[in-house]
Parts: C-alpha cells; sequence; structure tokens
C-alpha cells in the first residue's frame, strides 16, 4: 500500500499554525525598548538565519524520508542519537507545558473560569488533533487557519491602528541579544521540523514553503506582540483584545492558535519516541505528551521562557550544524555504527561554545558563529582523520 504524501499546500497550512503563537506575541513583547525600526529589524535578522538552518534541517528529513530524530543517527549512530531523541522529548512536553499555560492564562484574562479550566479545555483539544492525525488534518486545517488567519488581522489592525502610545518601561535589550531572541523561536523547530517533510510529496518545495511560511508568520507574531508593547503601552496580549473589544475573537485567537502549535510539539514527542524504541506507539506518546503537559501547566506557573528558549539553542544548535556538514558537504552516513565519538565530542564543543558566546555581545546573536565554528570543526576533523572507511555515503530520495 502506498504511504499518503502531503502536498505543498498542506505543509504550508502545518507551518502556518505552528508560527501563530502567544508564545511568540509575548516574546515579541521583549522587544519594544529598542524602539519599532530596530526592533524589527533584529527580528528579520534573526528569522532570516533560524529559517535558514530550519530549511536545512527540514531538507534533510525530506530527502531521505527520515524524521527528524532518525537523521540524527546518520551524524551519530544509533546509540549516540539516543541523547538528542532523549532531550528532544523533554524539550518537547516542556513546550507543550509552556504554550498550555500561556494559552490558559490569555483565554482565561478574556472568559474567566479558573486557569485550570482552560488548560485542560486546551490539553484536550490537542490531544483531539493528535486522535484525528496529521494525515487527516487536511480540511480541519484549512478551516482553522483561514479563520486565524482573519482573526490574526483583525489582531493586527486593531493594535496597530493607533500608533501614538509611549513603549512601556521594562529593562534594555542589546541588539545582539535581541537578534538570538528571534533566532530561538525557529531554532526551537529544528529537532521536529523533518517529522513533516519526510511525508511531503515534494520535498525541496514542501520544504522551502514551510520555512518561509513560518517565518513570515513568526516575524508578524513578533511584530504584533512588539507593536502592543510600544503603541498601547501595554505587554498582555489578552488584556488589548478586551479592550478592543475583540471577546470571543480573541478568546479563539488564543484557543486555537494554541491548539495548532503545541499539537506539533505533542505530535513530534511520539515520533522521537519511536526513534528511542520501536516498541512504543507514536500516537500514543503523544497523547501521553499531551496529558503530561497539560498536567505540569495546572500544577506550575511558567512564566519566562528565555532560558529555555537558549537551553534549546544551545543543545541543538551545534547538532543539527554537525548534520549540515556531514549531509551536505561531507556525505557521511554512520547510521550503521553504535555511535560516532567524533561527532559526538565536536557537540560537546559547540554547546559549550554556544554557553560562552552568551556572555559575548555578538551582533548578529550567538546560533550563527556557534554553527559556523562547528561546521569547520567537522571539516577540520574529517580532514585531519581522513574519511573512515566505514562510512556510507548518505542515500536520498529527491
Amino acid at each position: 500500500m502506498e504511504e499518503k504524501r502531503t502536498s505543498v499546500f498542506e505543509n504550508g497550512l502545518i507551518w502556518f499554525g505552528a508560527g501563530v503563537s502567544i508564545a511568540e506575541i509575548l516574546t515579541g513583547t521583549y522587544f519594544a525598548p529598542l524602539g519599532f525600526g530596530k526592533g524589527l529589524l533584529a527580528v528579520l535578522i534573526g528569522h532570516v538565519i533560524g529559517c535558514s538552518m530550519l530549511f536545512a534541517a527540514g531538507l534533510i528529513g525530506g530527502r531521505t524520508r527520515k524524521s527528524a530524530m532518525e537523521t540524527a543517527k546518520m551524524s551519530f549512530g544509533q546509540k549516540g542519537s539516543l541523547l538528542f531523541s532523549i532531550l528532544n522529548i523533554l524539550q518537547l512536553v516542556g513546550w507543550t507545558a509552556i504554550m498550555i499555560y500561556d494559552g490558559a492564562l490569555a483565554a482565561d484574562s478574556i472568559l474567566s473560569a479558573g486557569n485550570w479550566v482552560w488548560c485542560l479545555v486546551i490539553g484536550a483539544l490537542i490531544i483531539l488533533w493528535i486522535l484525528i492525525g496529521i494525515e487527516n488534518l487536511g480540511k480541519v486545517n484549512t478551516v482553522s487557519m483561514t479563520a486565524l488567519f482573519i482573526l490574526t488581522v483583525i489582531l493586527s489592525f486593531v493594535i496597530f491602528r493607533n500608533s501614538s502610545s509611549g513603549a512601556v518601561q521594562t529593562e534594555g535589550m542589546t541588539f545582539g541579544a535581541a537578534v538570538e531572541l528571534s533566532v530561538a523561536m525557529p531554532l526551537s523547530w529544528l529537532p521536529l521540523i523533518s517529522d513533516y517533510t519526510r511525508e511531503a510529496k515534494e520535498p525541496v518545495k514542501a520544504t522551502a514553503v514551510s520555512a518561509v511560511v513560518y517565518g513570515v508568520v513568526s516575524c508578524w507574531m513578533y511584530v504584533i506582540g512588539m507593536g502592543a508593547a510600544i503603541f498601547t503601552g501595554e505587554s498582555d496580549i489578552a488584556r488589548i483584545m478586551v479592550k478592543a473589544g475583540l471577546g470571543t475573537a480573541g478568546l479563539l485567537i488564543i484557543v486555537f492558535s494554541t491548539v495548532t502549535t503545541t499539537f506539533l510539539d505533542a505530535y513530534s514527542a511520539g515520533v522521537s519516541s519511536e526513534a528511542v524504541s520501536v516498541k512504543l506507539k507514536g500516537r500514543w506518546f503523544a497523547v501521553a505528551a499531551a496529558v503530561i503537559g497539560t498536567a505540569a501547566a495546572v500544577l506550575f506557573p511558567i512564566t519566562d521562557i528565555t532560558d529555555f528558549l537558549y537551553l534549546i539553542g544551545s543543545v541543538f544548535a551545534p547538532m543539527i550544524a554537525i548534520q549540515i556538514a556531514d549531509f551536505f558537504l561531507l556525505k557521511r552516513n554512520t547510521a550503521h555504527q553504535a555511535a560516532d565519538v567524533r561527532n559526538l565530542a565536536i557537540w560537546f564543543v559547540g554547546f559549550v561554545i554556544y554557553r560562552g558566546l552568551m556572555r559575548v555581545d555578538i551582533i548578529v546573536g550567538n546560533t550563527l558563529p556557534d554553527m559556523l565554528i562547528t561546521i569547520l570543526l567537522c571539516a577540520a576533523a574529517a580532514k585531519i582523520c581522513g574519511k573512515d572507511s566505514k562510512d556510507k555515503t548518505v542515500d536520498i530520495e529527491l
């Protein structure tokens, strides 16, 4: 039986849903101290960097027809990749909790029913999305994304129709730190984009559309948050919606944007679990991830996520840099080995370098320099060690 493939349009819808996010709007509010011009420039530079990496990561999965954590085996070996699969599952469950918490908090500001009630509502809808299945979401996603698009346009109009107010008073941020915070969101999707591009009928086109759609929509969310903080003097997006009279519409934006984004996190946690053990059932593991995330959102206050974003960057930026070097430059595939010790060592060096670069204010942020250094280390190691006789060429499907 022929495996069902997703169209370019369906991939675009998936990543539109990923981009429309309360978390991204809230992150955009941090850019207010830069002013609109510098803030917008930082958002654009960061997303060009992040989405370029997102495209490269998605293309590896699209061409090899492997999930994100299956492609990690090509650079780190069967056992070596388990480290990243486990870390990816943990960060995805963490993202699930963060997104549900933020969505519930915002929803409760519009219609007070108790934060825990909204956590349960959003969690239940995410589980429903998982049970429908990625391959059956076509019509549901089309309707949801159309409504979400219209509502987000209305929200944008409400925020930007009056640009006379002053910015909120918050702690200052350097331009380099703002660029890095802009890179951080697309970077957080690197360990899972291949879970979706692997199913594409046209891998290159679908990956390009996914990266571009996500990049444009994510920038839009950042700008909404930044504009809200600068032009309305308010950083709570739910309050802005209430003041603007977007009661029901605002509630729909919050709930459905949270569901369509967080569904991808929970779903990919299930896909990553299959890379850990073939005995695990991805769909039910995804449901479990949604349940755990919902419980965590109910029980724990989750506020500032910047440290979490930087931790994700420090782990996965050097990981994907090594995969890019192996796949596109060195043509290495060590999936047949237990562990690629050389690449694991390079990853650790890349991790340490990223953490060190966090102390330095670089105008293009930390991620790009760290990934370039890591790629150069891969090339240097290949030159010094020579091509391993056990290495295999990368098997790709165009």
